[in-house]
């Protein structure tokens, strides 16, 4: 390899490739050379697979039996940088490499050759007659909101055939244009005039500015109560970074939050950013990896596996509403967004901003520790003040059985709908009931594949398994005593929620807000957009509505069950209620009229409830804080989930132990294991499923011992085995 990392053609290169091995494989380079980082399609057996070139060969074997790599794909190399946050983002997770590279390459098409190709929007006229599959051409492009489909693409997205689409071309309805492939994305002004901003947002862009001026790494908590302009004041700072040529990265919990952000941006900047989500369509997203490679994507907004792309210049990432669990993969590569956002600006000179009106105990911990510098915005924007908290003690509520609405709730409920304002009842339960009883034998309906309840979702008439995605229809007989007529729902879901509110509201205009029911992310966004525009009277919602939405004439929160959340063995149940509840009434009197949150709860004394009711978030922090760091738990210690699963509980038990008592590794860095014990949910796909807990001091080298802990396992059969470094959820 030559000083500029170039191999000259047939000198035997290491190359990282997707499929599942564990090391790269040596080939040689083809005809004129590669260079390192490149891309590359090699040959493994009879199949072509994608690979990067990683370093030197290896050799120790007869060269004459070197295979050579079939072509170098016309795509920028991975930068050093990208190759070193990998290889640490793998140490840190556990995760083998190859993994990590699938995570680095998900986009469709990357070795098809740039051409022109064909690419269909929606069109001017509307064909001489409808059909239902004509119907779901027009509705798809309506709802991706212009965005350019292939022919394929749009049959898929619609379930038709491609004649379906091409009988619309012919009769103007869809209009069929000559596209090269993956364009550069428009340029972005940051000199065009943002909003006019207050005294204390103008302080925070200062401080944020001049940190992005320095060029070198560092890490802020922007801490801002609901309303009070995160959002511009973060956009001045990715000004900034583009002013000086650099590119950034806005990640979001939630797709939904992405359509009116991106209304902003286009406004402050001219023209829309790189989207980067699972609501994009594949074309996009190859145009958004290929672009990004080559700095012809100046702002990407999008998921968690954004972080992933290739950027050629990584400025500024910010993590937007950093305290959301969305950020904390939990399949495949088990990683957190927002930790690695401050791993990734570490390597390559990135700034990051971590906003949240509620951050992690993380984040408050670093910023308290000066590892993170701290900014916060302590007023609303404009004319909105923060919203009137108050409890309604559903002891001394009259409620009728059957019922979850207070007296209380409802007479202000009304109130609002007088005025032709909008309330907000929340509730954090999908689904028409979360358990379905049988009044005769007791029986409660379970997933046939998961240690789980069915959820019963009425307007699907099905009753869904939020485990494993199994579904079946709602039985009128029960499937243990086969008596008919006695199942019955025990609790309430959004869906039995808004028939409570139908009948105690008739002449409402109600809208819901869950994700289960919307067939895409479009169809949810547009439903959004209607609900601000003021096309409802009461929106019933679950945690979806606690992200950053702005719904300009709500005035009226109420959260019906506040206690929820605040019970069970999750370490983090009081933080997490915290910031629901606080994020939850944040959505009300977001604009001139002053907003209400009303929050029903059986435990008014609780210190949580206490806690949000005050606003003193410093107090609860601090108090929480005490806590962990007195348990010696995340994060003032470190702590690893591992799960055992396969198809019988026996055998995955005795590997549980046999781990527990062979754990010299982990005695070693004074770590303790718990467990083996069945997992809280103990089977899921008819997987049945053990967890060990691993605890350690702070400072400890947890991933080294796991890694030597677990190297001498075999497992047998259909048995697997994950680790969760730094777990958020216990299930």
């Amino acid at each position: 390899m030559s000083a500029n990392g170039f191999f000259d053609e047939g000198e035997l290169i290491a190359v990282l490739t997707t499929q599942p091995l564990d090391r790269t494989l040596d080939y040689k380079a083809p005809e004129g050379g590669c260079f390192l980082g490149a891309f590359v399609e090699v040959p493994l057996g009879p199949r072509k697979v994608l690979g990067v070139v990683w370093g030197p060969g290896q050799g120790g074997f007869d060269l004459n039996k070197a295979r050579s790599v079939i072509r170098v794909l016309e795509v920028a190399p991975m930068r050093e940088e990208m190759r070193a946050f990998l290889g640490k983002v793998a140490d840190y997770t556990l995760t083998p490499m190859p993994a990590m590279l699938r995570l680095a390459t998900r986009a469709p098409g990357l070795g098809d050759p740039p051409s022109m190709r064909k690419i269909y929007r929606l069109g001017t006229s509307l064909p001489d007659r409808m059909t239902d599959a004509r119907t779901r051409v027009l509705d798809v492009l309506r709802d991706y909101g212009g965005l350019a489909f292939t022919l394929k693409e749009l049959a898929e997205q619609a379930g038709v055939t491609s004649s379906v689409v091409k009988g619309l071309v012919k009769q103007g309805a869809v209009r069929e244009e000559d596209s090269p492939r993956d364009l550069p994305f428009p340029r972005l002004d940051p000199d065009l005039p943002g909003k006019v901003l207050t005294e204390d947002q103008a302080s925070a862009v200062a401080q944020l500015r001049a940190g992005q001026r320095t060029g070198k790494y560092g890490t802020t908590l922007l801490k801002g109560v609901t309303g009070s302009g995160k959002t511009e004041v973060y956009l001045e700072a990715v000004a900034e970074a583009l002013r000086m040529g650099r590119q950034a990265l806005v990640l979001m919990p939630e797709i939904a939050l992405t359509a009116e952000f991106l209304t902003r941006v286009e406004a402050r900047f001219g023209a829309r950013p790189a989207e980067w989500h699972s609501g994009a369509t594949m074309t996009e997203r190859r145009r958004v990896w290929r672009m990004v490679g080559q700095g012809e994507a100046q702002l990407v907004v999008g998921a968690r596996s954004a972080l992933f792309l290739p950027f050629r210049d990584l400025g500024l990432v910010v993590v937007d509403e950093e305290h959301d669990t969305s950020y904390k993969q939990e399949d495949g590569v088990h990683y957190s967004a927002r930790d690695m956002a401050v791993l990734r600006s570490a390597i390559c000179g990135a700034r990051v901003i971590l906003a949240s009106a509620t951050p992690s105990l993380e984040s408050w911990a670093n910023a308290e520790a000066g590892k993170y510098d701290r900014i916060d915005l302590t007023s609303r924007f404009g004319a909105a003040v923060l919203p009137e908290m108050k409890p309604i003690d559903m002891r001394a509520e009259q409620m009728q059985a059957g019922t979850w609405i207070s007296p209380t709730l409802r007479q202000a409920v009304q109130q609002r709908i007088e005025k032709g304002e909008q309330s907000l009842l929340f509730i954090n339960r999908r689904g028409y009931a979360p358990v379905t009883l049988c009044r005769a034998c007791g029986e409660q309906i379970a997933c046939d594949h998961c240690d789980a309840r069915m959820v019963e979702h009425r307007f699907l008439k099905r009753l869904m398994c939020h485990q494993c995605g199994e579904t079946k229809p709602m039985p009128e007989i029960c499937p243990s005593c086969g008596v008919e007529g006695k199942l019955a729902p025990v609790g309430p879901g959004i869906e039995r929620l808004a028939e409570e509110a139908e009948a105690t509201f008739p002449e409402a205009r109600i809208a819901m807000l869950s994700s289960d029911l919307f067939g895409s992310a479009r169809a949810l966004k547009a439903k959004i957009e209607e609900i601000a525009a003021g096309d409802a009277d009461i929106v019933i919602g679950t945690q979806l509505v606690a992200k950053g939405h702005n719904f300009p004439k709500l005035t009226l929160v109420g959260v019906i069950d506040a206690d929820l959340s605040l019970h069970g063995a999750d370490l983090r149940a009081a933080e997490r209620t915290f910031q629901l509840m606080r994020q939850v009434a944040g959505r009300a009197g977001r604009a001139e009229k002053p907003g209400q949150a009303l929050l029903q709860t059986f435990q008014p004394e609780h210190p949580v409830i206490r806690a949000i009711l005050s606003g003193d978030e410093e107090g609860f922090w601090k108090a929480e804080a005490a806590g962990r760091q007195a348990a010696g738990v995340p994060p003032y210690g470190r702590m690893a989930g591992i799960v055992l699963s396969g198809p019988e509980v026996g055998p995955v038990f005795d590997i549980g132990n046999a781990m527990a008592r062979n754990d010299a590794p982990l005695r070693a860095i004074d770590a303790q294991v718990f467990g083996p014990a069945p997992a809280p949910i103990a089977r899921i796909r008819g997987r049945h499923r053990v967890r060990l807990l691993v605890k350690a001091p702070k400072g400890a080298p947890i991933q080294d011992a796991i890694a030597r802990w677990i190297a001498p396992l075999r497992l047998k059969g259909d048995i697997r085995l994950t680790v969760d470094i730094d777990p958020q959820s216990f299930y």
